[in-house]
């Protein structure tokens, strides 16, 4: 019943390249039919060959048989060797969103009285979950204002607190992580860093080569691309100790029949986390990914570093036009300038930071309307990581569940527009902007 699959990366692979890897990690051609891509296993369930097999699945004894979809699936598993490889971390699991992935990456630690600490520069839907959904279930949070502030990390923490949780890049306002120093605050006081790597991919940055413990992903944006597929996955770096009964007792509890726990049984392969996570709860909550969704990202994948390469391209050519026009009042991009967060990229984003940039409008809400409905080539969506530019307000939309105050603190203002740069001729992009901006004046 674990389905665990081989999921470890397969460290043969270990002097590979990253345009290498994103083609080759995880995959072999079908044992069955030679076919050389991963094949859709379109099925529910496996056959097992015993039932002393079936009995060591259910056991966690048997880790590397399928048995059921909604734990583990052949198609899936390629996905999730792949971005394990990716990110450089021990173990991934694939699930149905990028918002499942949040969830479960901090229920796997979590229950009710607990407490986390989190960025308040991250995406709206994150803030949703951990502000509504979670505090109906007595986990509460404390929101970081500046994320850059280490003694306001450190201060937030109690002694119920079990995570720390931010993004690589925040969404949409562009504020960088320093994610080692936020990971040894985290560490100083007993908890995992959780970071959502989204916006920048494994390609632009690799959070657990900084001190991170776990990352997320929505794969719904960059890693698929193409706006067709909805997925997330949480990434363990296998390298917290989950060791403290009082502090992580899901990690100590007996399983099943055997009396030893999680992080008894599975620490030394560095699979305790994942393990749990996928045995518990995943299987008990039950946000399966599809293996045709996964059969979809694995094909986003594999070009993932050529159009990360144009999207920052584009992404540059945007912030120059934008930071030049006399519209534009303030540009949120990481390599923009007078960026606070400008020194932090050039650390930990040398490849570039992104193709998400927002900025503010001259002449506030309305013009930003204006603009919106005015642009052609850019499509009016809340959805980022496309081939295709993409453009929102994200205080009327994505961030419309926070209150005025919370969206000035997360630097959201009422003109702000967010841009997802896609691959497009960048002058085809500034042209449509142009004439959109000149709309808004009008």
């Amino acid at each position: 019943m674990t389905e665990t699959a081989g999921n470890s990366p397969d460290r043969d692979d270990a002097a590979w390249g990253f345009d290498t890897l994103q083609i080759h990690a995880g995959a072999a051609p079908d044992a069955a039919t030679g076919a050389r891509a991963t094949p859709i296993y379109a099925s529910t369930s496996f056959i097992y060959e015993s039932s002393e097999q079936a009995a060591a699945s259910f056991a966690l004894d048997d880790l590397d048989s399928y048995a059921y979809t909604r734990m583990s699936n052949p198609t899936t598993s390629v996905v999730e060797q792949r971005i394990a490889r990716l990110e450089n971390g021990a173990y991934a699991i694939a699930v149905a969103s990028g918002q499942a992935a949040t969830a479960l990456a901090i229920l796997n630690i979590v229950r009710s009285g607990d407490h986390v600490v989190v960025s308040k520069q991250i995406y709206g839907g994150t803030l949703n979950l951990i502000l509504g959904r979670f505090s109906e279930i007595g986990i509460t949070a404390t929101l970081v204002d500046d994320l850059t502030d280490l003694d306001e990390w450190r201060a937030a923490a109690r002694p119920e607190t079990r995570a720390f949780l931010a993004e690589s890049i925040g969404n949409p306002t562009g504020a960088v992580l320093d994610i080692a120093a936020v990971a040894d605050v985290a560490h100083a006081v007993g908890v995992p860093l959780v970071v959502d790597n989204t916006l920048a991919t494994p390609y632009l940055v690799r959070p657990l080569d900084h001190g991170a413990d776990i990352v997320v992903h929505s794969t719904t944006k960059f890693l698929s691309g193409h706006g067709t597929v909805i997925g997330g996955v949480i990434v363990d770096g296998g390298s917290f100790d989950y060791s403290d009964a009082t502090r992580w007792p899901g990690f100590s509890s007996p399983i099943g029949q055997n009396p030893a726990g999680y992080w008894e049984r599975f620490s030394g392969r560095t699979l305790a986390y994942s393990l749990r996570l996928r045995t518990t709860v995943l299987r008990d909550y039950g946000p399966a990914v599809s293996p045709f969704n996964s059969f979809l990202l694995i094909q986003g994948l594999e070009t993932l570093s050529l159009r990360m390469r144009q999207h920052v391209a584009n992404a540059r050519a945007i912030v120059a036009f934008l930071q030049a026009h006399p519209l534009v009042e303030r540009v949120h991009y990481p390599e923009a300038t007078g960026n606070p967060s400008a020194e932090l990229a050039a650390r930990y984003l040398p490849r570039g930071a992104g193709a998400i940039v927002s900025f503010e409008i001259a002449g506030g809400r309305d013009a930003g309307a204006t603009f919106v409905e005015s642009l052609r080539l850019f499509s009016h969506l809340a959805n980022i990581g496309d081939v295709r530019s993409l453009v929102i307000h994200p205080a009327s939309t994505t961030h419309s569940g926070m209150t005025p105050d919370q969206q000035r603190v997360a630097g959201i203002s009422p003109s702000l527009v967010r841009l997802s740069i896609g691959l497009e001729d960048s002058a085809d992009l500034v042209a449509d902007l142009d004439q959109a901006l000149a709309a808004s004046a009008a």
